[in-house]
């Protein structure tokens, strides 16, 4: 008598969003590379220089989103609204920064994202249709009143987020604003996902496993 297998336990698959996380991340840590490389080795002045680092900075950060776009679009996956924001944002603010060789419009480019990430979230709520549930409904499953407090929460972090960088850009060095966007406003976001963990694990909605629905059904008939 042999003894028969057991079978192996299905590969659980990786949430659509995990993917996601150089295309959010990928754009700034570039950013802030360049501009901090050609703070340390470039010349003072000059096309290719400290002067001109913030320029550069911002041109390779608009590469890294059209990038970003298009890596998702490759993937077949629909744009997120969040990501078709900054992608517009991005390329309006960043090519008068470039255009018009004026920081200002760098420097403001975050405020403005992050101010039409939490408009966008809140009009959504007002005509009814929580545009934050359509875009992560595919890692979470929470009922309709989680997914209205998940949405004012993040539009409220997105409205902190601008003002500190209001705060920051007008009152420290450039050079601070820089690193700003990876060593806080990064580790804000994560340590935020964190404290709303909680929240989503008491509210989530279990789903019955494909193998039990099979079984199910195979016992009703």
């Amino acid at each position: 008598m042999t003894d028969t297998p057991a079978p192996a336990e299905p590969r659980k698959s990786i949430p659509k969003g995990a993917g996601n996380v150089w295309t959010d991340i990928g754009p700034v840590l570039a950013f802030v590379i360049v501009f901090n490389v050609m703070q340390n080795f470039a010349h003072e002045t000059g096309p290719f220089s400290k002067e001109t680092a913030i320029f550069w900075a911002t041109g390779v950060f608009m590469t890294s989103v059209c990038l970003a776009i298009g890596y998702t679009l490759a993937q077949g996956r629909k744009l997120p609204p969040m990501l078709i924001i900054t992608g517009i944002v991005v390329m309006t603010f960043g090519g008068l920064t470039l255009w018009l060789q004026d920081e200002t419009f760098a420097f403001i480019k975050p405020t403005i994202i992050n101010t039409l990430f939490a408009v966008t979230i809140l009009g959504s709520l007002a005509i009814g249709r929580n545009i934050w549930k359509t875009a992560f409904e595919h890692a979470f499953q929470l009922p309709d009143h989680a997914w209205k407090i998940f949405a004012l929460r993040w539009a409220g972090f997105y409205v902190v987020l601008a003002i500190i960088n209001e705060v920051i850009w007008r009152n420290f060095p450039k050079e601070f604003w820089v690193n700003s966007k990876l060593f806080l406003s990064i580790p804000l976001a994560i340590v935020f996902m964190v404290i709303n963990l909680p929240f989503l694990v008491k509210h989530s909605i279990e789903q019955p496993e494909e193998g039990a629905a099979e079984k199910k059904a195979g016992d009703a008939v």
